[in-house]
């Protein structure tokens, strides 16, 4: 997909639609009651998820046609930047912690929000396939009509190498945020405090932006599989970083703007939002790369 005028105008027009939908219409359904605390899926109930997860199908099947012909290739973003809305609106992981001083209250928080990547991985992905749902139904493919055709366009053709790409994703990932999303350190030995919401943007999307960018050159692998690490790298830090010991001195000797690893200052939402974007950016760019290294000479 070449990045014309017109291009940039259908991403813009898709950009716009999932910040205008998801973003602004549908935030009444994760605000917060105080606006300095984040945005948690469980303030959202289920009556609210459904309605959610019906907006963010639709938002990906109009954002196909707003993009045609790239629908495919540009109807994701929609969801993505409508969840980065919110994530930039929220307030701070910091406020959680304030919230809970003791070692274990700060490991119960951390625990509540392992999984929580995924809900926001739900939403993502009811985008996604509300895009693939309008490519099926707008395809022309007349040898198989109706249900059928739906059934054949849905077909998975991922590859068991996916895993591995996963691991990889997961560690890529988990390193930029870690090095990216930091605040001002006050000294050398000083551990990772709360970056402010614009180092955490820059994060999450530079971050995923890599780890895509390999994904995509190393095992030719969708940015789905990139977005797919957005789940993960949270658990992962846990077991790595998040130790009974270590949690019980920050909570004795520092003050709640400090964590034992940068990502546990970024929120689940913030981590799927910038994530998905980041994915899709650099699963572009190794496309892009690869047309250079091939035509640059010409």
């Amino acid at each position: 997909m070449e990045l014309s005028w017109i291009n940039k105008l259908r991403i813009g027009a898709v950009i716009a639609l999932g910040i205008v939908v998801i973003g602004v219409f549908a935030w009444p359904l994760a605000a917060p009651d105080d606006p300095m605390s984040p945005v948690r899926s469980s303030d959202i109930g289920f009556v609210g998820t459904l309605l959610l997860l019906a907006l963010s199908f639709a938002v990906g099947a109009i954002s196909f046609f707003v993009a045609w012909p790239h629908g495919r290739e540009i109807g994701i973003l929609a969801v993505p930047f409508g969840l980065a809305a919110w994530a930039i609106r929220s307030g701070p992981m910091l406020s959680l912690t304030q919230s809970h001083a003791t070692a274990q209250a700060r490991q119960e928080v951390v625990r509540s929000l392992l999984f929580e990547p995924v809900y926001w991985l739900l939403i993502v992905a009811a985008g996604f396939a509300g895009v693939v749902v309008a490519q099926c139904i707008s395809a022309n493919q007349t040898s198989k009509p109706g249900i059928a055709k739906l059934q054949n366009c849905l077909k998975s053709n991922a590859a068991v190498i996916g895993l591995l790409a996963l691991v990889v994703a997961v560690l890529l990932s988990n390193f930029f945020i870690g090095v990216l999303a930091q605040g001002l350190p006050t000294s050398a030995k000083t551990p990772a405090a709360q970056p402010p919401r614009g180092q955490i943007v820059f994060a999450g999307i530079a971050a995923f932006a890599v780890a895509g960018f390999v994904v995509k050159k190393f095992f030719d692998l969708t940015y789905a599989w990139t977005i797919l690490t957005t789940a993960l790298v949270l658990p992962f830090a846990t077991m790595a970083y998040y130790r009974s010991d270590t949690i019980q001195k920050f909570a004795e000797a520092l003050p709640a703007v400090y964590f034992p690893h940068a990502i546990f200052a970024v929120l689940p939402v913030q981590l799927v939002a910038f994530g998905a974007i980041g994915s899709v950016i650099g699963y572009w760019l190794a496309i892009q790369y690869d047309y250079w290294r091939q035509h640059g000479s010409d």
